[in-house]
């Protein structure tokens, strides 16, 4: 018997055309003139080898290389961009195209949102333009709860300043505005149905569990408005995040349990088709026909048919050809992430999906192995583009999505039905909304177990190379795996393995150096720095914003206990972590600063400490107190909160608030300065207190604001800036960083460098960081 390769000729013409529609839409002339030339190489070598594969890739990289260049010119050439170029102030009608995100605050940044709207009348500069250009909302201030309940399909009058988009973003300008608006129209009567649905789904969840209650819309809507960091965070460390997105892939595991039902309860045929229509009609009226729903539903038919015919080869053709047409329709999908994933989640559905649950159904129900297969396949496709993005490969990602597979179908169908019964009757929704609750806790449970492993999460880096070497792993794992499933033992045997070897947190060859005093833990763009005070114990100074990384870092560091942690103001840059630690860890004492505010924030603090029986303290000026190996004297502040400290504003008053503790640890001298500013640091510096140190951590994360004689002072070696990649604020600051370096410091930042860490040999300190 004769095997043929499967014919796959269309796929290289969809990635001409991913590449076309990128290119384009770059807006650069020149990269439209490089677009132009290869396409007429390409288009030269199939005339002389008569090859219509490779002229239908020169014609499609043209096409939409053409196409993207006009959509760019045609955005960046209108009156919204050229007002914007001016950062003019406008009065502008828009309609809003989607739902508000609702971003929180950050440290001394406060919350904002940002929604995507349709600029249709502006008037500024005198003049007055009828349009249709797409402009990108970001609201501030006290707006961003109104603009959180604008309906999809209204029109809004509003007066903002317009400043240029950046380069290759699908928007004419950005309108960043400060008050709520007014209505100029209501939504149209369909979308005013659909609210009146998606509310009804809300309602029909409303007295369950709070984490169940925000899951549900997110698993339905792709609504995440009301899932809080912590489940994000967690559902990005198992690699489940896909879950809550508007995906092919969403809409496939939807499709299949459908049609599942239905060949169970006999629908055959035409009525079987018309049951999966049905389905994504439905899908597409809750999401909304935006852009990004159209897409998923083109992917998810395309991952649908390939995976109830079974033939892998016709079904990629068919994606070939949907994700072709998408990009002509809209080049600026090229540069969407989503689309990426979208496309590549379907992919791997259509290309395994298919004959994994085959061959699991051996040993498995067969909506058991379906509900296994297709989230696994996808999860396995897409990891090296959220690697990309994240900078991590879950590790647990496999594990988690296998186990949770099954409860993802009856969660979104009950979601589904919960959300279409609420237009009859509000008892008969909130019976099916407890299902869907029900059904997705056990997805909570899987995210919030694998999330706390030490090994669940690898850093990855984000370069070419190891991109690659990624895809080329996970390509292998998808040819290797079919071995693996059709064996039960085997499987059972692979999963022990893997659970194994996630209680085991990642070990980095080197890392962390085995005589460390102190390390700058790589925590973002947050402080976090853990002081050795015994074999297994450290004190904590600051936690982070993020939970999870402060956890892995306490996890490679093999800290057990935390005695003493210290969070030297209420800035969420240095808090928001705190879940890292506490319950996690047992934890002695809380230090904070004698300023409670944000009075939100430190609230909180108290509240999750009082919770666990932590006492929070408040050390007095000049404190002293020994913990293990670790001495501390508490230096600042010295201005109390009752009185008027020398900031610009309420952020700069909490930051020079800020505890500065000099620690002694092995015979190193590590002055810990949290966001003090040169108002404090000035303090502290009249107060004639000893500040030599061996090691300075940098205030305010390396800002430009710093005194000169409070750095002198120090007469530090070592200077650590604790910072995020590719920050807003731009820490640390150049001009900070020729400072330290002028006055004899050696300088690190965790932006560049990763996680710092500090050696005592002697009377010498020794540095080494993660990269």
């Amino acid at each position: 018997m004769t095997t043929h390769a499967p014919d796959l000729r269309m796929v290289a013409v969809a990635v001409a055309a991913w590449g076309g529609a990128w290119l384009g839409t770059s807006g650069s002339p020149a990269t439209w003139g490089g677009v132009a030339l290869v396409a007429l190489l390409v288009g030269l070598v199939a005339w002389r080898r008569g090859s219509v594969l490779l002229l239908a890739t020169a014609v499609v990289l043209a096409v939409t290389g053409a196409t993207g260049a006009v959509r760019a010119e045609a955005l960046a050439s209108g009156p919204v961009a050229t007002l914007a170029a001016q950062r003019a102030v406008a009065a502008v009608v828009l309609e809003v195209r989607g739902d508000a995100r609702v971003h929180p605050a950050e440290g001394v940044r406060p919350a904002y949102a940002t929604l995507p709207g349709l600029a249709v009348e502006l008037d500024g500069r005198g003049r007055t333009w009828r349009t249709r250009t797409p402009v990108l909302v970001v609201v501030t201030g006290g707006a961003v709860p109104v603009w959180s309940h604008w309906p999809v399909g209204s029109r809004v009058r509003v007066s903002g300043r317009l400043e240029p988009a950046e380069r290759g973003d699908p928007y004419g300008a950005v309108l960043r505005v400060r008050t709520g608006g007014t209505s100029v129209r209501a939504p149209p009567a369909s979308l005013r149905l659909v609210e009146r649905v998606r509310q009804g789904l809300r309602a029909s969840v409303a007295h369950r569990r709070s984490e169940p209650r925000a899951l549900v819309p997110a698993l339905v809507l792709g609504d995440t408005s009301a899932l809080t960091p912590a489940v994000v965070d967690d559902f990005r460390t198992t690699g489940l995040s896909h879950l809550t997105a508007v995906s092919g892939a969403n809409l496939t595991l939807l499709l299949a349990f459908c049609l599942l039902l239905a060949r169970w309860a006999g629908v055959r045929g035409w009525a079987l088709r018309a049951v999966g229509l049905a389905t994504v009609v439905v899908f597409v009226g809750l999401c909304r026909s935006e852009p990004s729903v159209l897409r998923a539903a083109a992917m998810g038919l395309v991952a649908l048919a390939a995976l109830g015919a079974g033939g892998r080869a016709a079904g990629m053709r068919h994606l070939a050809v949907a994700s072709t047409g998408l990009l002509l329709l809209d080049p600026y999908l090229g540069r969407s992430v989503g689309f990426a994933l979208s496309v590549l989640a379907s992919g791997g559905i259509v290309w395994w999906a298919g004959p994994w649950s085959a061959l699991l159904r051996r040993w498995l129900p067969g909506p058991v192995a379906e509900a296994v297969a297709v989230p696994l396949a996808a999860h396995l496709a897409t990891l090296p583009v959220v690697a990309a993005i994240s900078g991590r490969v879950s590790v647990s990602g496999l594990l988690a999505n296998a186990v949770a597979g099954p409860f993802v179908g009856p969660a979104t169908v009950l979601g589904f039905a919960a959300a279409g019964a609420s237009l009859a009757s509000a008892h008969g929704a909130a019976v099916l909304g407890f299902g869907a609750a029900w059904s997705a806790q056990p997805i909570l449970w899987v995210a919030h177990a694998g999330a706390v492993l030490p090994g669940s999460a690898h850093d990855w880096p984000a370069s070419p190379f190891a991109l690659g070497w990624l895809a080329a792993a996970c390509l292998a794992v998808g040819l290797l795996l079919p071995h693996v499933l059709v064996r039960r033992w085997l499987v059972v045997a692979l999963a022990v393995l893997m659970v194994l070897a996630l209680l085991a947190p990642p070990h980095r060859p080197g890392w962390p150096p085995r005589d460390w005093v102190l390390v700058a833990c790589d925590v973002g763009q947050g402080d976090g720095l853990v002081l050795r005070a015994g074999e297994r114990d450290a004190v904590v100074v600051d936690t982070g914003p993020d939970p999870a990384l402060l956890r892995r870092c306490l996890d490679e560091l093999g800290v057990r206990r935390v005695p003493l942690l210290v969070l030297t103001h209420f800035h969420d840059d240095h808090t928001g972590g705190l879940d890292g630690v506490l319950g996690v860890r047992p934890v002695g004492q809380v230090w904070v600063s004698p300023l409670a505010s944000p009075s939100g924030e430190a609230a909180r603090v108290r509240a999750e400490a009082a919770g666990l029986e932590v006492p929070v303290l408040t050390p007095a000026l000049g404190a002293r107190a020994t913990v293990g190996a670790v001495g501390l004297e508490v230096l600042g502040p010295r201005a109390g909160p009752a009185q008027d400290v020398a900031a610009e504003d309420e952020s700069g008053r909490q930051n020079d608030a800020s505890l500065v503790v000099m620690a002694t640890v092995s015979g190193v001298r590590v002055l810990l300065s949290g966001d003090v500013e040169p108002p404090g640091q000035e303090a502290v510096v009249a107060a004639g207190v000893d500040l030599h140190a061996d090691v300075l951590k940098v205030p305010h994360h390396g800002s430009s604001r710093q005194d000169e004689a409070f750095l002198a002072a120090t007469h530090a070696r070592l200077a650590i800036a604790s910072a995020g990649v590719d920050n807003d604020y731009g820490h640390p600051a150049p001009s900070t960083v020729a400072r330290l370096r002028a006055l004899g410091m050696q300088v690190l930042a965790t932006n560049e460098h990763g996680a710092v860490a500090v050696e005592a040999d002697g009377g010498r300190v020794l540095v080494a960081s993660e990269r």
